[in-house]
């Protein structure tokens, strides 16, 4: 089988992530190669006027390919000789159906992960973080259980002013998994929500190539470390955007509660940028700078309060 070269030599290139442009989103088209250059054969869509695109694969860190794309084994090899990643995703970002791990140049951020989750003192500098970047101010020294009562009364109050923000009937938060259609609405567009932004985590965790088992406040599921991830925008985009599509959904009968969650979702992970956000605070998290770093009140000031309760 004879490798296709590209031009100018490049096809030995390699370069590191660190100088490179972030993510590529395609849709609707033929991921391809010809003449050692990825192409995108691409389809009108709303994100992508039809043509065929030279990818510019050497300088991005990952592709998100959307719903009707293919890709050929030839781009597959192509991106993995370079170290550029894939992720199979859903319409506007809001499902993650694979992301083989090829993003990052080495190991290092997964070592200081693992370091970190090893080393009690570490792991618990590292809840500290991820609360207090979750609350918007400090988090008290104490340990893992109190914290996780502090943030529950916290989300409680949460629910009950999103709910009088968006005039709906507010009971408490109910999920089975066993039979997730039977909630009311409000619950019902919440784990709509959570599984997009868990979706953005997921495709954040892979591009670092942080351990997605490896979690601090999550434990036990395959993807804790990627439900760490997710629930830093509970209250500034997850819970806002299940409320607005239940209250629309209340007014209008006829919306279907998934679609339009994943609607709202989309139009946010983009507006506010959620996945690059995702992963410089992925890279912070194990960072030098961690223990410098502000935490700022995220939006939504009366779903926020100004101490610890």
């Amino acid at each position: 089988m004879t490798v296709l070269r590209g031009r100018l030599g490049l096809e030995t290139a390699r370069v590191p992530h660190a100088d490179r442009h972030g993510l590529v989103w395609l849709e609707r088209g033929n991921l391809y190669v010809q003449d050692g250059t990825l192409r995108f054969l691409a389809a009108e869509s709303p994100a992508l006027s039809a043509g065929d695109y030279a990818i510019p694969f050497q300088m991005v860190s990952f592709v998100l390919l959307g719903p009707g794309s293919t890709v050929s084994h030839d781009a597959l090899r192509l991106m993995a000789l370079h170290g550029t990643g894939l992720a199979a995703v859903g319409e506007d970002g809001v499902r993650c159906y694979t992301a083989p791990p090829l993003g990052p140049d080495n190991a290092r951020l997964a070592r200081l992960q693992a370091e970190a989750w090893a080393n009690p003192e570490e792991r618990m500098r590292i809840v500290r973080c991820l609360y207090a970047w979750r609350l918007g101010e400090e988090a008290p020294d104490t340990d893992l259980n109190t914290l996780r009562g502090i943030e529950g009364s916290r989300m409680r109050r949460a629910y009950r002013q999103l709910a009088v923000r968006y005039g709906l009937t507010w009971y408490a938060r109910r999920y089975d998994r066993c039979k997730p259609e039977a909630a009311d609405v409000p619950n019902q567009a919440i784990n709509h929500a959570a599984t997009a932004i868990e979706a953005a985590a997921a495709v954040a965790v892979a591009a670092t190539g942080a351990i997605p088992q490896l979690g601090f406040i999550h434990e036990d599921p395959g993807q804790s470390f990627v439900l760490d991830i997710a629930d830093l925008y509970r209250t500034s985009v997850t819970l806002p955007v299940a409320f607005q599509a239940a209250a629309e959904a209340r007014k209008d009968p006829s919306i279907t509660i998934e679609r339009r969650v994943r609607q709202l979702m989309g139009t946010a992970l983009r507006r506010e940028k959620v996945i690059p956000d995702m992963i410089d605070k992925i890279k912070n998290l194990f960072g030098s700078r961690v223990r410098d770093v502000e935490f700022a009140p995220t939006d939504g000031e009366e779903v926020q309060t100004s101490r610890w309760s």
